[in-house]
């Protein structure tokens, strides 16, 4: 249930100002592969081999990474494929 609540508010967050830059941002986990987030990456945010390879380590090694920056509405639908494969993702 707690996780439940934390992601309302993350959707509440997300909503307010969507005009202004944001940046969706990618979170580690304990049972995600680096091949899973990076086919992931390249899939939904459309980076390159190299860049999701980039971003997945820093994932891994700082916790999370800015994966793509831009207005809500462009973000939204990543957030969500990011969400569908079962990687948490958030646009801050």
């Amino acid at each position: 249930m707690e996780e439940l609540d934390l992601e309302e508010l993350v959707e509440v967050e997300e909503e307010i100002g969507t005009e202004d830059p944001r940046d969706l941002i990618v979170y580690n986990d304990d049972f995600n592969t680096f091949e899973h987030v990076i086919q992931t990456l390249i899939k939904v945010c459309k980076h390159d081999a190299h860049q999701a390879e980039q971003c997945t380590y820093l994932i891994h090694y700082k916790g999370k990474c800015a994966v793509k920056k831009g207005i809500y509405e462009e973000l939204k639908p990543m957030r969500e494929g990011i969400s569908d494969a079962g990687i948490k993702a958030a646009i801050l």
